[in-house]
């Protein structure tokens, strides 16, 4: 198909941002629908960019017969419910991350993909890490670090240092689930790089227990981990050391450091910097980022061409499955003291 016709669930900051802006550079792509959840913000989308439908109920977007695929920009706890009833109505899905809640809800979704081959499915992926990341892939596949040994990852900020703030979206279990910090987003680089993950144990600390809701007034029980250890094993047999925080006043970069029996890599997610060093070298050194391998974002155009193409897409619902077992295997670990394996039983 040429002509694509898309609706929108859920116009958030990152759908004005990134996602309208990119359907609008395809000619033959068109926003017919777009839902929030007030009509006040729908109306303000919709005239903006020139869509026609508004709705408060995206359930009529997902049921309008001219709608070939939908952009769910809406929180987690509506990703499996809204992507599940658009591919069983025959709509192409892109959902935004994090995938889901938990793991039983991201098989759903997986599930509900596989029984429409013909429909095309694909998540959001991370900007961090996106300019260098076939970079990357090529210098592993080139053997630059050999057998892989180690992989350290860090993601701090100082988010949640206030312990006075209401109660973010972010931290409200009801609607995230078991997504914490940055915790998907490294993951879901670290296996494209890597692979994926055979075991976890982790440690979680929540600091500030309870948080005003915003709405209600009421104080409510903190659930989403603001600090997080994990030590985990790959399958190719790496161990894998990450380490999330919000708390952190003066945080360091966010970093992901990949160490083999050839050579080592450091990859600064806040710069797209990346350095390197072999067996022989004085110390790692920059290795800058050729031309022909900067991976620019060109999300929306990947998912219109996987529609066009029937092609595969990245990430797919089966890539955030990975990264979803691994962030609820974090909570199963913390909360019972043990390692625990994965797959998730």
């Amino acid at each position: 198909m040429s002509k694509i016709s898309i609706g929108i669930l859920g116009a958030g900051s990152i759908v004005e941002q990134r996602h309208l802006p990119g359907l609008a550079e395809d000619p033959d792509a068109r926003v017919l629908a777009v839902c929030n959840r007030t009509r006040a913000t729908a109306e303000a989308v919709a005239e903006k960019w020139g869509v026609p439908r508004v709705t408060t109920d995206w359930r009529e977007i997902i049921a309008m017969d001219d709608v070939d695929a939908v952009i769910i920009g809406a929180w987690p706890y509506t990703h499996a419910e809204m992507s599940i009833a658009a591919l069983d109505a025959g709509k192409h899905v892109f959902c935004q991350a994090r995938m889901a809640r938990n793991a039983a809800e991201a098989r759903a979704m997986v599930q509900a993909a596989t029984a429409h081959p013909e429909l095309t499915t694909m998540l959001c992926p991370p900007p961090a890490g996106m300019l260098g990341d076939r970079f990357v892939r090529q210098l592993i596949a080139d053997d630059f670090l050999g057998d892989l040994r180690t992989v350290h990852a860090t993601g701090f900020s100082a988010g949640n240092l206030d312990a006075e703030a209401p109660l973010h979206w972010r931290q409200d279990f009801e609607v995230q689930g078991y997504n914490t910090l940055t915790l998907g987003m490294w993951l879901e680089v670290i296996h494209r790089w890597v692979g994926p993950h055979r075991s976890v144990s982790a440690q979680l600390q929540v600091h500030t227990p309870q948080r005003r809701d915003p709405k209600s007034g009421e104080m409510i029980d903190v659930r989403i981990a603001e600090s997080v250890a994990i030590a985990a094993e790959l399958e190719c047999g790496a161990i894998g050391c990450y380490h999330f925080s919000g708390v952190c006043p003066h945080a360091p970069p966010d970093v992901i450091q990949l160490h083999g029996t050839r050579g080592s890599l450091v990859y600064d997610l806040s710069t797209d910097e990346i350095q390197g060093a072999q067996l022989g070298d004085k110390g790692l050194h920059p290795l800058p980022i050729p031309d022909d391998l900067r991976r620019e974002w060109t999300v929306e155009a990947d998912f219109l061409h996987a529609i066009r193409t029937d092609g595969p897409t990245e990430p797919s619902f089966a890539d955030g499955l990975l990264y979803m077992e691994f962030t609820e295997a974090v909570y199963r670990s913390a909360q019972g003291g043990v390692a625990v394996a994965l797959p998730l039983g």
